[in-house]
């Protein structure tokens, strides 16, 4: 639930928390929490460079995929037969193609992968970002809140001095309580600019001035879909390294260039009228170069995909319990924290009315005050780190079969 004030307040604020009011809702874009996360979809240029990524594999399977043109030569000899026509036809052994291709293909997987896996991490980002700046707003309100106590509390104590029932160190120490809150409602009115402006820096927004307006509640966060056994940067970690193991194989069994095959014709021989068929078949043989470069390349790759894997596993396997742990400990602490707004709040309410009926000092109904706050403030945090710990646990929960 959205933090509110507490119990019945009867002053406005003072003049100097009119400066901390918000500009105007009008000039404002009121945004929710899923729709700023479709907004980071449409602007982040994350998102873009991972498309991009993907082209580009989509790109060299198709490219795996095809098949050498042959090529034709025609020429002319003074000898006889003066005419020849030849076709050169490169074939394409099955096994390399085979191979070939299969990397190709996991290459592009691998990118989508990583597209899905970039879509999750905005959408983390995103929900981040958004927590804080709601969390921000809830404290602003009720740092405000405090403030309009305080500053009640500051007028009953005159009047309880203008009676003779208090003394003006009660005044002092009431005045120095009201000065404290409206400087911590300031700091938060600056806090949630920032956090504002940080949202709309995810977003992709370039305006200096604040331009949106989280509106949705800091309500406990839902369940979470439960994680799936890996990540998707480790999915597309594994992937890579299979394309990568397959390039390497594909590699050692290129030494021998590709064969062809020259079928043609020859013509212009006056003792033997008509076309003259020829038949040729080229290899190169490898002696200068044995296909080293490719293979120490392709070995070298295999060995950073295989190096990535590993890291994604580790990091992957510890963000995911870190993220559980966070979670089960943030909402424990939001159960506690709910039992003891009610105690605080009582405690707060006996002190002030002990207070009125001269049954109790000043100090006490401060402390009381204090305790409340500091719980209050307790609460907005850990249903904070509870929104952040679910939008972590997010990301282990985009199965991999959604690839496109």
């Amino acid at each position: 639930m959205e933090i509110l004030p507490r119990g019945a307040r009867v002053r406005l604020p003072f003049a100097a928390l009119l400066l901390l009011v918000a500009s105007p809702a009008a000039a404002q874009t009121s945004l929710t929490r899923a729709g700023a996360i479709q907004a980071a979809f449409a602007r982040g240029a994350r998102l873009s460079v991972a498309a991009a990524d993907t082209a580009i594999a989509s790109a060299a399977l198709i490219a795996a995929r095809a098949l050498p043109n042959p090529t034709v030569t025609g020429s002319y000899s003074k000898s006889v037969p003066n005419w020849h026509l030849n076709a050169d036809i490169p074939i394409d052994f099955p096994l390399l193609r085979n191979l070939r291709t299969r990397s190709a293909r996991a290459g592009l997987q691998a990118a989508q992968a990583r597209v899905l896996f970039e879509r999750a991490m905005i959408a983390m980002e995103t929900d981040t970002a958004y927590t804080r700046a709601v969390a921000a707003r809830a404290k602003v309100r009720l740092s405000r809140r405090n403030a309009q106590d305080a500053d009640s509390l500051l007028h009953m104590v005159v009047r309880q001095r203008d009676a003779g029932d208090a003394s003006d160190m009660d005044v002092e120490l009431a005045r120095v309580n009201a000065g404290q809150q409206a400087n911590v409602a300031a700091d938060d009115s600056a806090t949630l600019a920032s956090a504002v402006l940080d949202l709309q820096a995810v977003l992709g927004m370039v305006d200096d001035a604040i331009a949106i307006d989280p509106v949705d509640s800091l309500t406990p966060p839902p369940e979470p879909a439960m994680p799936i056994s890996t990540r998707l940067d480790v999915d597309a970690a594994r992937l890579t390294l299979d394309a990568a193991d397959l390039n390497a194989r594909l590699q050692h069994r290129s030494i021998w260039s590709q064969l062809s095959i020259s079928p043609g014709f020859e013509y212009g021989d006056p003792s033997q009228p008509g076309l003259l068929p020829t038949l040729g078949i080229g290899i190169a043989v490898p002696i200068f170069d044995r296909n080293r470069g490719q293979i120490a390349q392709s070995e070298a790759e295999r060995l950073k995909a295989r190096s990535e894997l590993r890291l994604a596993e580790v990091d992957a396997r510890n963000a995911l319990n870190h993220a559980l742990r966070a979670r089960e400990t943030a909402l424990g602490k939001v159960a506690r924290d709910r039992r003891l707004i009610v105690s605080a709040d009582r405690v707060e309410s006996m002190a002030l009315t002990a207070y009125r009926e001269g049954a109790s000092g000043l100090a006490n109904v401060l402390e009381a005050q204090r305790a409340a706050r500091e719980v209050l403030r307790q609460y907005i945090d850990d249903l904070a780190a509870a929104w952040v710990a679910t939008a972590e646990l997010r990301v282990f929960s985009t199965p991999p079969t959604s690839m496109p």
